[in-house]
């Protein structure tokens, strides 16, 4: 296990991205392909332009390799972008790109749904790999925006 998070005690949100420390442990099942899925419904992070909140809904998949994410390091890295000013796009990939340099996954995807700012919803999609082929992959599921 980690030890970079102290579990069951309070932790302060970090300051950025940068500085948070997004932790792993091992993964009991490392034999056996499968999809662990984190739904984040709530991300803001600033628009680095106005300094106004963004907020999106982030549906992030991935097959584990040796390692999983560590769920309270990556609550508390997404809480780091709360105050962090990064257009939409940059936020997407910077989270999908930190957790692939933390775990290797075998295997990632992450899609971006932002409310929109202006009139305009922005969705984004990315993925490091092909998916295996025998996995159970699940659709995000997250209709398109509409306005009332």
């Amino acid at each position: 296990m980690s030890d970079d998070i102290p579990l069951g005690q309070q932790v302060p949100l970090p300051a950025s991205p940068e500085e948070a420390v997004l932790a792993h442990v091992p993964n009991p099942h490392s034999d056996t392909n499968y999809v662990t899925r984190f739904a984040v419904p709530e991300f803001t992070a600033l628009c680095p332009i106005t300094g106004q909140p963004d907020f999106a809904h982030l549906v992030i998949d991935y097959v584990p390799d040796q390692y999983l994410v560590e769920s309270k390091s990556l609550k508390l890295f997404m809480g780091s972008f709360r105050n962090h000013g990064a257009f939409h796009e940059d936020c997407t990939i910077t989270i999908a790109k930190r957790i692939c340099d933390t775990i290797a996954p075998r295997w990632l995807r992450i899609g971006g749904y932002w409310y929109p700012r202006g009139g305009i919803p922005i969705d984004i999609f990315w993925q490091n790999t092909a998916p295996p082929a025998d996995i159970f992959l699940p659709p995000q599921d997250i209709p398109a925006y509409r306005g009332r």
